[in-house]
């Protein structure tokens, strides 16, 4: 006799109305010899039933803070020079800041601040993003990396060095979304200043030029992997031209603290006989900014 797989709620009540019909009509024997053995198969069926995998962790946040309202007036007076000069009213809306639009404020917030003067632009903006995964087997904190990897590869940010093996997929090793990603493409040319015509870089940029051996010199304001900045973070420089005579340098600072990822902007623009701006003091402007958001992300 071919036996019935095992069906969840129903073997208990089948079995018994079985036995009973076997029993009301003289056929015992007949019903031993048809389920005589171990049910092995059956018995790994009904222990893989009722088990369920237990969801991975959510993330830290459920909320954000509001992003115009992040950054103390202190901060914008020292990344925005050219608001000082403005007319009261002008000045204050320049502070105040315009609220990026999105649909769901606990999922996504930004705002971006501009002041400009006849030679120079000021450009700051803020993204703020809470990643929530939808995948019962994968943390918010796993997607929320996978999301921060690839704007680091799309960045042409190398990613830090791969761990151990055992810890890169190999036996007994899980590797994590930052090493299983592919190997980042060079970066963007408009990253290194362009030459001058003599041969040299301008003032400020953020390589010296090639060395006579034709590697670019570290001045240690290129583009990387930054520590000590909320889990994981990297900063992106690039200068390029913004028109037929200006020049422009954009600084961002990207970090992920658990499942919310931050990306500060800041970008300066110069016209006319004024230099390209510097790596530097952007630099450092918008680091500061990253770490007080990261503090406060940690309150």
């Amino acid at each position: 006799m071919q036996r019935k797989r095992y069906a969840p709620g129903r073997a208990g009540s089948t079995a018994r109305t079985t036995v009973v019909l076997a029993l009301g009509l003289g056929l015992g024997a007949g019903l031993a010899g048809c389920s005589s053995g171990t049910p092995a198969d059956d018995v790994t069926v009904d222990a893989k039933a009722g088990l369920a995998s237990a969801a991975a962790p959510p993330g830290r946040y459920r909320t954000l803070f509001e992003a115009c309202g992040a950054v103390p007036q202190a901060v914008l007076k020292e990344m925005l020079p050219g608001a000082a000069a403005l007319p009261d009213a002008e000045r204050a809306k320049a502070y105040r800041g315009t609220a990026a639009v999105t649909y769901d404020t606990d999922r996504r917030v930004g705002c971006s601040w501009r002041a400009d003067t006849p030679e120079t632009s000021h450009r700051l903006s803020l993204d703020i993003e809470r990643v929530v995964s939808y995948d019962t087997a994968v943390s918010d904190d796993d997607r929320a990396q996978e999301v921060y990897v690839r704007k680091q590869l799309a960045a042409g940010v190398p990613l830090p060095p791969t761990a151990p093996p055992e810890a890169t997929g190999s036996p007994g090793g899980t590797a994590s979304p930052t090493q299983t990603a592919t190997t980042p493409p060079a970066h963007k040319p408009s990253a290194t200043a362009p030459a001058s015509p003599t041969g040299s870089a301008p003032a400020g940029s953020a390589s010296t030029g090639p060395t006579p051996s034709g590697a670019p010199a570290s001045t240690g304001l290129e583009s990387r992997v930054l520590e000590g900045l909320g889990d994981v973070a990297y900063l992106d420089d690039v200068l390029g031209n913004a028109g037929a005579n200006s020049r422009q340098r954009s600084v961002s600072v990207v970090f992920r603290t658990s499942n919310v990822i931050v990306t500060v902007s800041y970008r300066e623009e110069t016209s006319g006989p004024a230099e390209a701006p510097g790596s530097a003091e952007l630099q450092e402007r918008a680091r500061k900014l990253a770490r007080s958001l990261a503090d406060r992300l940690e309150e």
